[in-house]
């Protein structure tokens, strides 16, 4: 093989990639499945007892044939595949000791525990980079570690409000709303993905980890995106819209026969075709509306001209005729149609996996479609401390006899066979 030619690929992107999960609940755990994904190996750490604390967020909890709900909570489940888990208390000093000497082995550390509270099990940056000088220590917190707010503890219902996000959703004449999911949390699991994975890079180039200090609210700001930078641009608060767009019209919801579809027209081309479908052409050559700058100025007056022409076909007929012109317009489906979806199907969106327990679980799947290093669902999520034992005994040497003693002090617990 001469230089140029391309080194053979292995079976996943991040294979050999080894991760230490301290983090709960959805950001931290979010970052760490799209990792374990993709191939690396991610021990996650959880407390004895009650383990992350979306171990008990439900329902709905996963039911056997008879519909009794036995197994994990949904919750838990949209984010800990492929991990394993193991059991330590680390409030223990012995429990600690393990997590270093597993920290002293990895390539990744993540956490999410408000800044300083690690620093007294021994398990801050500085204690664990001391150990481990390659590691890269990823934190999420709140609001950071700097900062007049980096004491406080953060929630994304809280930060989805406190970072604007809720003043840009909902109806004008109805209350702020917050995403009908945890977005703050996802977004700030995806930075944490790329922080992680830049790390990893810039490492070999040094040869040293690094700190990601990563937060909530930080994330949150930065996905203000276009109605961010539109504040920063011409110092006007935006308004709640809706499902309208700031600054292109007609791009939203509008009314059928038999409910509602979405209209996104993006650009004068695509209006006059629709003006031109929906019976009405002199709407494309109306100064008011030629152009999307004119449309998005006289907003109140042409989406009532539109609603009133749309309400007359059902969402049905509009799509159909909607494509067959090129123009983006969709439906408006709840979670049984977007599950039921071709599409859906077809992308391998919707994953079902064997539990431990012999149940199976329905999974969201990953989106990213690598052709050479493909993503595999190699473990399900886990169940509390259904890896301790193997973990502690392959990674740090641990005999059976160790295993029992710690197990006997409630330092850690779980599946202790070998």
């Amino acid at each position: 093989m001469t230089t140029d030619d391309p080194k053979p690929q292995s079976a996943q992107a991040l294979s050999g990639l080894r991760v230490l999960d301290l983090s709960r609940i959805l950001a931290g755990p979010t970052a760490t499945q799209l990792l374990a994904d993709l191939g690396a190996e991610v021990v996650k750490i959880e407390r004895p007892g009650a383990g992350d604390d979306t171990r008990g967020w439900g329902p709905p909890f996963v039911a056997d044939a008879s519909g009794e709900e036995t197994g994990p909570s949904a919750y838990f489940m949209a984010a800990n595949r492929g991990k394993l888990s193991v059991s330590v208390n680390i409030a223990d000093p012995q429990g600690q000791a393990l997590v270093q000497a597993l920290a002293a082995q990895s390539d990744v550390l993540v956490e999410n525990f408000k800044p300083g509270d690690l620093q007294r099990y021994g398990l801050d940056h500085a204690t664990l980079s001391a150990l481990n000088p390659r590691l890269i220590y990823c934190s999420i917190t709140g609001f950071g570690h700097t900062g007049p707010n980096a004491h406080r503890a953060g929630y994304d219902f809280l930060v989805q409000g406190e970072g604007g996000l809720m003043s840009l959703t909902g109806t004008a004449e109805g209350p702020p709303l917050k995403a009908g999911v945890g977005i703050a949390d996802l977004m700030c699991g995806l930075y944490a993905a790329v922080g992680i994975l830049a790390a990893v890079q810039a490492r070999h180039e040094t040869g040293l980890g690094q700190h990601i200090d990563l937060a909530l609210m930080d994330a949150q700001v930065a996905m203000l995106a276009n109605q961010g930078v539109g504040y920063l641009t011409d110092g006007k608060v935006p308004p709640r819209r809706g499902n309208d767009h700031p600054t292109i019209v007609p791009y939203g919801t509008f009314p059928a026969s038999d409910g509602n579809f979405i209209l996104a027209i993006g650009n004068d081309s695509q209006f006059a075709r629709f003006a031109d479908l929906a019976g009405a052409p002199g709407l494309a050559s109306d100064a008011r509306f030629a152009t999307n700058a004119a449309r998005v100025r006289n907003r109140e007056v042409l989406v009532p001209l539109l609603a009133a022409l749309t309400a007359g076909r059902s969402a049905r007929d509009w799509l159909a005729r909607c494509e067959a012109k090129g123009i983006p317009a969709g439906p408006v489906n709840d979670l049984a149609q977007v599950f039921a979806s071709p599409q859906v199907a077809a992308r391998d969106m919707r994953v079902a996996m064997p539990l431990a327990s012999g149940l199976m679980a329905d999974l969201i799947g990953n989106p990213l479609k690598l052709s050479g290093t493909p993503v595999t669902y190699a473990k399900a999520p886990p169940d509390l401390g259904a890896d301790t034992g193997a973990v502690l005994a392959r990674r740090l040497g641990l005999t059976q006899a160790e295993l029992s003693a710690l197990a006997a002090a409630g330092v850690i617990s779980g599946d202790l066979d070998i």
